[in-house]
């Protein structure tokens, strides 16, 4: 197996000050950070990149107007909604701590009256397929902001391959183009989910598909009500969701968390009744 990397983009560093790092551009055309347009802002990082390139992919499987925000590789908030304004205020009230320095992904053009929005908090990089002249001249006032124009969305449906590096070697496999739908799923209990919930349960899994394991996700109308990630009991990533679905509530001043009446999506099952 032959790796090739052009057109090198050295870096100040990598994911600590203290390592080297460089980007090398494949030979694969996919809209990303690899093809994007930087219009504006400092230099992208070693984790710049990564997260960004995190973000895109997952507001890929958003189908409709939508929004992902991205903390350290993770969704700390997605939505979709009518307008990528309303999907940005859902996916942000998810966990707006989290959401401080973070990255910002929409899957349509971003508009002037979304992009006013997304710069009343502090944000690394926005990246969007384009960007009206109003969201241009907004974000223009944040001049160390990184404004990446791709012009297209991924198909996250695609094959491809992803590649891990391991002492002598490396891991190979194909992209996750998997997804649930709802052809492919049994009701086992007796109350069928309404169609509401059903759709919500779509998106949970099309988002846990995203988050490191082991994954809990809180969907309710259109948007995460809780994320727990990357935790090494499951049990703790779906308190660590509801913890932080309550903050959300108790800085909002919401009489309950958006988890309850919620669905909940897990990337594996419950091996015990937890």
């Amino acid at each position: 197996f032959t790796l090739a990397g052009s057109a090198p983009q050295v870096l100040r560093y990598g994911e600590n000050p203290h390592q080297e790092a460089a980007f090398y551009r494949t030979a694969e055309a996919r809209s990303g950070v690899s093809t994007a347009e930087q219009l504006q802002g400092k230099e992208l990082s070693y984790n710049n990149l990564n997260d960004t390139d995190a973000a895109f992919e997952l507001a890929a499987e958003l189908d409709e107007p939508g929004i992902a925000i991205i903390k350290h590789a993770n969704p700390c908030g997605v939505a979709m909604a009518g307008s990528l304004g309303a999907a940005w205020e859902a996916a942000l009230a998810c966990d707006p701590v989290s959401a401080f320095g973070g990255i910002v992904a929409a899957n349509r053009t971003l508009d002037g009256a979304t992009a006013e929005k997304i710069a009343e908090i502090f944000t690394e990089v926005v990246i969007a397929p384009d960007f009206d002249a109003d969201a241009v001249r907004v974000f223009a006032a944040k001049k160390n902001l990184r404004v990446l124009k791709t012009g297209g969305m991924p198909d996250p449906t695609s094959r491809g391959l992803t590649i891990k590096n391991l002492a002598g070697g490396l891991l190979i496999q194909s992209r996750d183009a998997g997804r649930v739908t709802e052809a492919g799923l049994k009701v086992v209990t007796r109350r069928a989910p309404t169609e509401a919930e059903m759709r919500d349960l779509l998106l949970a899994f099309r988002i846990a598909k995203h988050v490191k394991s082991n994954t809990i996700v809180y969907v309710k109308d259109g948007s995460t009500a809780g994320i727990g990630a990357g935790q090494m009991s499951r049990v703790d990533a779906a308190r660590i969701a509801a913890i932080t679905a309550q903050d959300a509530a108790t800085a909002a001043g919401w009489a309950e968390p958006r988890t309850v009446g919620s669905v909940a999506a897990s990337d594996a099952f419950f091996p015990f009744a937890d």
